[in-house]
């Protein structure tokens, strides 16, 4: 009988380890192909990972919290019927790591030697860049769940080290979240927070207090974009299998306007302007457990709008179900949230940092309008919706943001009723 291993699979090009969360098998149980092992997070994407063969787990290396570099063997499947050990599938790594499995338990020992407390990938990755020792870390009072070191908590620790005393009260009051005391009643319900959820909640926190926002907001008529696309959608599915929505036009529209307008396709470093070469847009999208992940459209302005709608159906689809790969949802320069897809009007958003602006989309409704025709002014009725932007002042005045609200919709309104597919 022939083994299989099953290594830690590569999560994408920035990450070099995770987390095991979660294994849903045990040392005996019998397995068949896409039966799902285990769980992994990563500080960008939690996934399942599937069995790539049929066969019997004869061992597992690894606990549930433990950190495992990219490329260790994780578990060891005892095959069945098979000579040799066959070629792994695209969703396990492709490359030809000779891991020595005994290496992999010692080294699991040594983290565990080094520190009885768990320490996310990222935390580490950053003392390990600032030479920061396992024994300093363990001096370091984490805000996070049970004691857990947080990146931020990390931070000012290596901050501390080079400024006054007290800059670690000054920068707490900056960094640290407000503490509201809460009265709770016999029949209230108490539900804790998910990973995801606190790492949204950090997330946010950190944007308003990194960002002085400011929001602008635009009506935009486009009545032709939907008459085109009730004239079209039906053939469109018919010829490339995909549902056309109005979104890929919004992130069609998107892109030309970042293009014309740079300084909004960028990033704030201290006293510093990043001018994003690509243009990356996310598009924000609700989980059925309520969370929220930003899937990226990478190279956007390069792409026509099959190839958009063709991409913006795949992410959405995929980060339902926990599919992405992590870098799916990094390297975004500029996001777009769709508030209309739950008939709102309008919004105020919060920036993705580190971009520096984000675009809401609201429903679109029929409205009367007036407008002017050779006999005088008529009123008609129009499909209107509202565009909210919201932008760092840092960096983006109202003049900019306002400019380029307007840009987006004007190339909205000019949309070409003829347009071919």
């Amino acid at each position: 009988m022939s083994e299989f291993k099953v290594l830690m699979p590569k999560m994408g090009e920035s990450v070099q380890e995770a987390t095991i969360t979660k294994w849903f098998v045990k040392e005996g149980d019998e397995v068949k192909e896409d039966d799902l092992l285990f769980e992994i997070a990563t500080e960008k994407v939690d996934s399942e990972i599937p069995s790539p063969v049929d066969g019997k787990i004869i061992k597992i290396y690894f606990e549930t919290e433990a950190v495992v570099p990219v490329g260790d063997i994780v578990a060891l499947i005892q095959l069945e019927g098979e000579e040799g050990e066959p070629t792994p599938r695209n969703d396990v790594p492709d490359e030809n790591i000779e891991t020595d499995k005994n290496q992999s338990v010692e080294t699991m020992k040594q983290q565990h030697a080094e520190s009885s407390r768990f320490y996310s990938p990222l935390v580490r990755s950053i003392a390990k860049k600032e030479n920061i020792s396992f024994t300093e870390l363990d001096t370091i009072e984490g805000s996070g769940v049970n004691g857990r070191v947080q990146k931020k908590d990390l931070l000012l620790f290596i901050e501390s080290k080079k400024k006054p005393e007290n800059f670690v009260e000054k920068a707490k009051a900056v960094f640290s979240q407000p503490k509201v005391s809460v009265s709770i009643g016999s029949d209230d319900q108490i539900i804790e927070m998910d990973r995801v959820r606190k790492l949204i909640a950090e997330h946010m926190v950190h944007s308003v207090q990194t960002a002085p926002h400011v929001t602008s907001v635009v009506e935009a008529d486009v009545t032709n974009l939907v008459l085109w696309r009730n004239k079209v959608k039906d053939d469109f599915q018919k010829r490339y299998n995909e549902k056309l929505t109005f979104m890929p036009v919004f992130v069609e529209a998107v892109a030309i306007a970042l293009r014309e307008y740079p300084l909004v396709n960028a990033s704030v470093d201290g006293d510093k302007i990043i001018l994003r070469n690509k243009v990356n847009i996310g598009i924000a999208v609700a989980k059925p457990d309520g969370n929220l992940v930003v899937p990226v459209i990478s190279d956007a302005d390069k792409k026509n709008l099959v190839g958009l709608t063709s991409s913006l159906n795949d992410l959405a689809n995929r980060a339902r179900i926990n599919k992405l790969m992590p870098d799916e949802i990094s390297g975004g320069t500029f996001s777009i949230t769709n508030f209309g897809s739950f008939r709102n009007l309008i919004g105020t958003p919060i920036i993705n940092q580190p971009q520096v602006a984000i675009l809401a989309t609201g429903s679109i409704e029929k409205k009367p309008a007036v407008i002017e025709t050779i006999t005088g002014d008529a009123i008609v009725v129009r499909h209107k919706m509202f565009l909210s932007l919201s932008y760092d002042h840092r960096i983006v005045d109202g003049a900019l943001g306002g400019a380029f609200l307007r840009r987006i919709a004007d190339i909205l309104e000019e949309f070409d009723i003829n347009r071919k597919l």
